[in-house]
């Protein structure tokens, strides 16, 4: 089950976190990875380890809210199987504190990116009889969040792309969910507490861990599998749907 063996598969922001654990379970399961990220350096570990493995992988440096380059490196890639709409920033701010540049930027990367890497993948999954689309939204496109104003009209717009396309392309084999997770313990999130909460670490990590009714954050490679299933054949019957992977986030916090 779940294999995609002569499959080739895109995943935008595959050098770390959720990307890294989306490209990593695809290229286990047999597809041909090629990873999109900011920088060639930014990639090179995901790169090592899954073609260390065994498995096969290549990287481009892009930066997807650029058009044209986005263009450049699709045509590079040829023809695909599956696109993993996975490169985004985030953004902490209200409506009134969150500066124009910021919002701009967001919207560049968040929407923009997505949008760009759909207009330039479309055609060439269309070259392949059809495949899978797949974009990272957020709770945040579901429920309000406190300070994150830009970030959430962002998934926002992503989760309303994703729909669009699933609507205009299943006459043409092509399906396009949307995957929602809440917190997952990435390499931001580290960041983000040595940044922020530099004397009181653990503390605050265990205060964002309970955030979820589970109990923790996610793992990215949880967000990996449901994505390597949705990649899948398994999967054949599912477009249109976004898929929250929150620990009981949207449904439990009362």
């Amino acid at each position: 089950m779940f294999s995609l063996k002569n499959k080739k598969a895109v995943v935008t922001g595959g050098g770390s976190g959720i990307g890294k654990a989306i490209a990593t379970i695809l290229a286990k399961q047999g597809a041909e990875v090629h990873i999109i990220e900011l920088g060639i350096e930014q990639a090179s570990t995901a790169l090592e380890e899954i073609n260390g493995n065994g498995n096969v992988a290549f990287s481009y440096a892009c930066d997807v809210s650029n058009h044209d380059d986005v263009l450049k490196v699709f045509d590079q890639i040829g023809n695909i199987d599956i696109l993993v709409n996975n490169a985004g920033i985030a953004h902490i701010g209200k409506a009134d504190t969150t500066e124009e540049s910021d919002f701009d930027r967001v919207m560049r990367v968040n929407v923009k990116g997505v949008y760009n890497c759909l207009y330039a993948a479309i055609p060439k999954i269309r070259q392949s009889g059809g495949g899978v689309i797949i974009n990272m939204a957020s709770i945040a496109a579901l429920i309000g969040l406190p300070d994150r104003f830009a970030y959430s009209t962002a998934k926002g717009a992503v989760k309303a792309m994703t729909m669009s396309v699933a609507k205009d392309y299943i006459g043409e084999n092509i399906r396009c969910n949307s995957i929602s997770p809440a917190r997952v313990h990435t390499p931001f999130v580290d960041g983000f507490l040595q940044k922020n909460y530099p004397d009181n670490i653990p503390e605050m990590f265990e205060k964002l861990s309970k955030t979820q009714p589970i109990g923790r954050m996610a793992q990215p490679e949880e967000i990996g599998a449901l994505a390597l299933y949705l990649c899948s054949d398994e999967a054949s019957f599912i477009t249109g749907c976004d898929y929250p992977i929150d620990g009981g986030f949207t449904t439990l916090n009362n």
